[in-house]
Formats: structure tokens, C-alpha cells, sequence
């Protein structure tokens, strides 16, 4: 003899509550799901735009370094170049004191460049890791609502 199959939780709520008591329970519920999600996918924006701050702060810094090697080899170059070459005149030929002093200021250029360089880099690798996917926990919390509440699917 076969037993009956006792009701699932769903049948024994059909048979205990009214139709307007479960409307009420699922919009109760609804609303929760939504204010939650819209909590999560605030402090997921917010999250991502401290990242992104840190990121262009990272890049500023780069930018300015570059534009600091740029003034720097400007003036440098003109000022500096044109007193200790005429102070190098005294000891050599003047154009072999120029070509040593603008390969020396080269250099420096060369080396502030390079750092400046790096610290652009490392600001775009970050920017992209800070903007790659800032709503993935939303996203998937928004994929585990159940089958009941989800209208593209049917239920029994």
C-alpha cells in the first residue's frame, strides 16, 4: 500500500492563508529584494569610484612627474648649460663643453621620463582593475532570485 504524498510547503500555504495575505507576504518581500539590491549596488558604485580616485591620483602624479621632467629639462638645459659651459670654455673648446653638458641634462630628462613613465602605467593598470566589473556581486545576486518571483519562467 502506498502512502500518500504529504503537501509541500507551497500547498500547505495555499490551504492556511488567503490570496490577499500571500500578495501582501510576496510584496513585502519584493520590496525587501529591491531596497536590498539597490543597497548593494550603492555601496558597490561607491566602492568602485574610490578605486577609480586612487587610480587617477596614481595618474596624475605620473602626469605631473613627466610634466615636472619636461620644465626641468627646459630650464635646465637653457640656464644651467649656458653658465657651466662657459665655465668648462676656461678649461676646453666651448662646443665640446656644450656637447658634454646637454648629454649630461639629456640624461637626467631621460631618467624623469622614464619614472613617469612607470607611474602612468601602473595608474592604468589599476584604473582598469577599479572599473573592470563594478556591479558582479549585484549581477548575481539579481541571478539567484527564485524561480517563483521570475515571470519568464513557469511554476507548478
Amino acid at each position: 500500500m502506498s502512502h500518500p504524498i504529504p503537501p509541500s510547503e507551497a500547498e500547505q500555504r495555499v490551504e492556511r492563508e488567503s490570496l490577499g495575505e500571500m500578495f501582501k507576504s510576496l510584496s513585502i518581500n519584493l520590496t525587501t529584494l529591491i531596497q536590498q539590491e539597490i543597497a548593494l549596488a550603492k555601496a558597490e558604485m561607491t566602492q568602485t569610484a574610490n578605486k577609480t580616485k586612487d587610480s587617477v591620483k596614481v595618474l596624475g602624479k605620473g602626469g605631473g612627474l613627466l610634466g615636472g621632467a619636461g620644465v626641468a629639462g627646459h630650464f635646465v638645459l637653457l640656464f644651467l648649460s649656458l653658465a657651466l659651459m662657459w665655465t668648462l670654455g676656461n678649461v676646453m673648446n666651448l662646443g665640446w663643453a656644450a656637447l658634454i653638458l646637454a648629454a649630461l641634462w639629456g640624461i637626467i630628462a631621460a631618467v624623469l621620463t622614464a619614472i613617469g613613465k612607470k607611474n602612468i602605467e601602473r595608474g592604468r593598470r589599476k584604473l582598469a582593475v577599479a572599473t573592470q566589473d563594478p556591479l558582479s556581486q549585484t549581477r548575481e545576486t539579481v541571478s539567484q532570485i527564485p524561480d517563483t518571483v521570475n515571470p519568464s519562467k513557469e511554476t507548478r
